[in-house]
């Protein structure tokens, strides 16, 4: 089998392949660094690639397949992880020019459960600083461009590792998600990203702003998400938000189908402006998801804009980074970051404190709104990809990107569980995605209907990255 098609293959036929001995994983290692090598200088996906130590794995797990004991149905499969998390041997750079480039001494949860299942680590994907912005830019790594078009973002601030799923540089790839940061580059690469329930996917040492980070994977298909969840997934003492009660498999319930799911589906939250095009996509999925058999009702959840209470929290992050750093290293910063710490510095503590009470009042909304129906459609991001190197689209009259991206982080202020589905493409060849949440710890559920939609109407993927063009 050539390095091409290996390079191919999702987790579960990788699987197969080396059960039966007509592959092994250190030919699929192999295959995937040829295909990072091949594609990244186009898209600037990774930060750090370690092929010297996935060559170690891969023979390691080649052993353990050839012996008929393999760790489990991730072993010798190639994955990636964000470079907000540690991972043992590679630096964690966090896209800052102030962090240092020593090696970490320990994987976080998400590495430590991956490693633990024999998965091959190739390296740290691309982020923006500190993950604080939903575009994948910084001052140390550069821009990380868009597959379908290299003008363009590809989102954030998990865009290496939504590029990296788009073009098959791995298999399985660690997002994180603050406000979107999984499902908005899902969306803008046409892959698949799930944010679970917060608490589910442990992480450790804490994100910036830890109630609102949730860990999770960026994939082709449900069933790799599925497999990812499986293993990082777990409880993890470390983290002092973990909890337990997450599914045994995450997948018990794939092959279940729409049928007896209704799904409130709101164009536009009640509040935001969406692209034609954009929407157009979206209500079409609406349609083909009730023809697979959902109950699908047009209305909206009755919140109003939770925006100021998002940005009310999320500055504040920033304000608290820029206070720990020293005068040299404030000037290292991304200048947008920077500002947002400015604008934090005039909130008061009663300010704060009633965004914790409005936040308190979206989730109780929301869980009651998850008591009449089982899930919530919507689109993913309000508009397309734009120019890379920015935070808004330019000339856009917009100053955040909270702006353009309404519908993610109310799910985040929230904890709810929220995936991004492809579903096709502007006239101009760029990806659309739907968003699907769901109650707390309704996961599995969400799972399944995204797993139903992908199967009746596969994505597709870039085979390269495309050169930059207008669109």
């Amino acid at each position: 089998m050539s390095d091409t098609d290996l390079g191919l293959m999702d987790a579960g036929q990788l699987a197969e392949l080396y059960r039966s001995g007509k592959a092994s994983p250190l030919e699929a290692t192999r295959a995937a660094l040829a295909r990072i090598e091949r594609f990244d200088g186009a898209v600037n996906a990774f930060t750090y690639v370690d092929a010297e130590g996935a060559e170690q794995a891969a023979k390691a797990s080649a052993r353990r397949w050839g012996q008929g004991q393999p760790l489990s149905e991730l072993d010798g499969v190639p994955v990636t992880l964000k470079d907000l998390t540690e991972v043992a041997g590679m630096p964690a750079r966090q896209g800052s020019l102030t962090t240092s480039d020593a090696p970490c001494e320990q994987d976080a949860p998400p590495a430590a459960r991956l490693r633990e299942a024999g998965a091959v680590l190739l390296g740290k994907t691309n982020t923006s600083e500190f993950g604080w912005k939903a575009v994948t830019d910084n001052r140390l790594h550069g821009a990380t461009c868009n597959p379908w078009n290299t003008r363009l973002t590809p989102g954030g601030s998990s865009g290496g590792a939504a590029v990296a799923a788009a073009l098959n540089m791995g298999v399985l790839h660690q997002g994180g998600d603050s406000g979107g940061s999984i499902r908005i580059p899902a969306a803008f690469t046409g892959t698949f990203g799930f944010k679970p329930t917060f608490g589910w996917t442990p992480q450790w040492p804490p994100a910036k702003e830890p109630t609102l980070s949730h860990i999770g994977p960026l994939t082709r298909h449900v069933k790799d998400a599925v497999r990812m969840l499986n293993a990082i997934g777990r409880y993890d003492y470390r983290d002092p938000y973990a909890i337990r009660g997450q599914p045994d498999d995450w997948g018990v319930e794939l092959d279940g189908g729409l049928k007896g799911l209704k799904i409130a589906y709101s164009p536009d939250l009640g509040y935001a402006e969406v692209d034609p095009q954009v929407a157009l996509r979206v209500r079409e999925a609406a349609e083909k998801l009730e023809a697979l058999g959902a109950e699908v009702t047009e209305i909206h959840p009755g919140f109003e804009s939770p925006i100021d209470t998002f940005l009310t929290l999320w500055f504040t992050v920033s304000l608290e980074l820029w206070l720990q750093c020293n005068e040299t290293q404030r000037q290292q910063l991304d200048p947008g970051l920077v500002d947002n710490a400015k604008r934090a510095e005039a909130f008061s503590a009663v300010e704060y404190f009633r965004a914790l009470a409005s936040r308190a009042r979206l989730t109780e909304q929301l869980e009651h709104f998850n008591q009449r129906y089982h899930l919530l459609m919507t689109p993913s991001v309000a508009i397309s990809p734009f120019e890379i190197n920015h935070q808004v689209p330019p000339g856009s009259g917009m100053r955040d990107w909270e702006e353009w991206a309404p519908f993610s982080y109310p799910f985040n202020l929230s904890q709810q569980p929220a995936a991004s589905v492809p579903c096709g493409f502007t006239d101009t060849g760029l990806p659309v995605g739907f968003q699907l949440a769901g109650g707390k710890h309704d996961d599995v559920r969400i799972l399944r209907a995204c797993h139903a939609f992908m199967e009746a109407h596969p994505p597709r993927f870039p085979a390269i990255p495309t050169p930059s063009r207008e669109g």
